[in-house]
């Protein structure tokens, strides 16, 4: 018999282990190229769903067969949320994994220290956001014209509130959340609302003691939230209606009030956990809109109807009355070839742009 020392069985086993990692690479390169092929035929049209397509849940289970636990359910919906948005760029095998590759790592590394937020005119440098060193991302940033401040959210969960002056004032980490898809500011509450997910985050960040303790975490949300706007209704009082995109194509209308957070619990329980609210105990109203993930939902009050848009080719844009999210009747929403990643409106002009990946910019005039 062949005796076989320690040394030799763990380079057999190190050999094994790159050459299985190796064909599982070979396995999820092919599975990568045939949702690109299925991304763009879908964009132009042609299409036709059989029982080989490939849709978030095969990808997640075919990543997890091909990798193991090692990979982030974060990591994965990231990655394949890039292919579906832009099935042309570049992507590398290591983002799946949570790892990017790109152009001015090199300068990145010479920043690390300072954990730079981002550069502002003059090349200012915003730092040490919450004092928290990790390597994030700003996800989205809200204005807020009668405040006269900045309210941020970056990917990994940091909400943060700028001052006129680019100063931090408030900020809050949300800790044991899924990465925050977006934000704005409740204009009658006076508080910050971001999305996770599968949950939806109520920051009062004005009020004393930690910030943990004035944060309010309303789940679980049945669809993966993209997007969030609020509706900016002058005769509303004590309450804020919040519009939300999610990946199942819906517009969601959730309402809140001041007496949902806080008012009903002792402040003894109130110290003693997180404030989890259950959604069941929410008015939310749900329509699907869409055959495809709504990138963006807006509230435009100056034509007293909401917007909303998605990759999908058919129901691209939609831009309508609120009350079409609580009844069946026909929308008022455009087509065009590969959907509409963006868009905004210019009240002067009285114009709305919208921007996707098939013709550049569009004016449509309301």
């Amino acid at each position: 018999m062949c005796d076989w020392k320690d040394s030799d069985k763990q380079h057999c086993s190190t050999f094994s282990d790159v050459a299985n990692f190796k064909n599982a690479l070979r396995q999820f390169q092919k599975v990568v190229e045939k949702i690109v092929s299925q991304k763009k035929e879908e964009r132009l049209g042609l299409y036709i769903k059989d029982e080989n397509e490939i849709d978030y849940d095969k990808f997640c289970a075919t990543v997890q067969t091909l990798f193991g636990p090692e990979v982030k359910d974060q990591d994965v919906k990231a990655f394949f949320r890039k292919i579906s948005n832009n099935p042309d760029g570049k992507i590398e095998w290591c983002e799946i994994f949570g790892y990017f590759i790109r152009e001015g790592d090199a300068l990145a590394s010479q920043l690390d220290e300072e954990n730079m937020v981002f550069l502002v005119s003059r090349r200012r440098q915003i730092t040490k956001a919450g004092s928290v060193k990790r390597r994030d991302a700003i996800r989205c940033i809200v204005k807020v014209p009668p405040l006269d401040f900045l309210v941020t959210a970056s990917q990994k969960g940091t909400l943060t509130v700028f001052n006129s002056q680019v100063i931090l004032t408030f900020s809050l980490f949300c800790l044991h959340l899924s990465w925050i898809t977006g934000c704005d500011y409740l204009t009658q509450l006076k508080r910050v609302v971001a999305v996770t997910e599968r949950t939806v985050i109520i920051w009062d960040y004005k009020s004393q003691g930690s910030c943990q303790d004035n944060c309010f975490i309303i789940k679980p949300m049945e669809h993966c939230l993209l997007c969030v706007s609020t509706v900016n209704i002058s005769d509303q009082q004590a309450k804020d209606d919040i519009l939300m995109g999610d990946d199942g194509g819906h517009v969601n209308l959730l309402t809140v009030t001041s007496d949902d957070f806080g008012l009903k619990q002792s402040k003894a329980k109130r110290k003693s956990q997180l404030h989890v609210l259950d959604s069941r105990n929410f008015k939310n109203i749900k329509r699907k809109l869409h055959d495809d993930w709504v990138v963006k939902v807006k509230y435009i009050s100056v034509l007293n109807c909401f917007g909303s848009c998605s990759l999908d080719s058919v129901h691209s844009f939609v831009l309508d009355d609120l009350k079409r999210l609580e009844d069946n009747k026909p929308v008022r929403e455009f087509s065009v070839p590969k959907g509409v990643n963006a868009f905004t409106y210019c009240g002067k002009a009285n114009i709305i742009v919208t921007g996707g990946a098939g013709y550049g910019n569009q004016l449509w005039i309301e």
